[in-house]
């Protein structure tokens, strides 16, 4: 049987975090946050053939981080583009084009579950793709013309990763010219009339973007390290 594959992205600069450190390679209990989010993956059997798309300036400094970690994960490095729809189809062109499927998960959320990976891989082998959503807690309000109104929160997803979809069906959509509305895999299947399918993630699945998600994963993955 075709091989799963991932697609881990991870391109970014640290300016919301307020360092000078790609957030991506910022500590997390030991490790950079990059490393544990790998290894959320490495943990699968079998594992999935991992490609990992870094800014080409970022290159050598995950190398030596590799190095200072002793972190001998196999994958393919492969240089990102100038946004996360031309990273992502760089990772792509490492993916072959057949009835396997690829995971596109972000580069800084580590904490996503082994059962929210391998349930969005079932339902991708069942549907053709999948994705991991968590309902809000929070009441919901959306702006409208003169103010904001209350809205449904029971109709609202809150989108995660990894995104999961048929190799061959995602290669093709990433065919197209990228487009201002392109947010995440989904919208950019659904552009290309896929219908998304969606499966239960994982709250502590955050992506961590500032200094107070930072905080919240240590102190999410001390308790899961103890």
């Amino acid at each position: 049987m075709p091989h799963n594959h991932v697609i881990i992205v991870a391109g970014g600069s640290g300016s919301r975090m307020g360092t000078e450190m790609p957030k991506q390679f910022l500590n997390l209990c030991g490790k950079p946050i990059l490393m544990r989010t790998i290894e959320a993956f490495t943990a699968l059997t079998p594992k999935p053939n991992i490609v990992l798309v870094l800014p080409s300036p970022q290159m050598s400094l995950w190398k030596r981080l590799c190095e200072e970690h002793q972190f001998n994960v196999e994958l393919k490095l492969v240089a990102g583009g100038n946004t996360r729809f031309q990273s992502v189809r760089n990772g792509l062109s490492q993916i072959p084009a057949d009835d396997s499927l690829v995971a596109i998960h972000d580069g800084v959320r580590p904490l996503v579950s082994t059962d929210v990976i391998l349930r969005c891989y079932k339902l991708a082998a069942e549907k053709g793709n999948a994705i991991p959503v968590v309902k809000p807690v929070e009441s919901v309000r959306i702006d409208v013309e003169q103010g904001s109104k209350g809205f449904d929160r029971d109709k609202v997803l809150l989108v995660q990763t990894p995104q999961v979809f048929s190799s061959k069906l995602i290669k093709e959509c990433y065919n197209i010219a990228e487009q201002p509305g392109f947010t995440d895999d989904a919208s950019v299947a659904e552009f290309c009339g896929v219908t998304i399918n969606t499966t239960e993630g994982n709250r502590e699945n955050i992506k961590i973007t500032t200094p107070t998600d930072l905080i919240l994963a240590e102190a999410l993955l001390n308790q899961i390290l103890k």
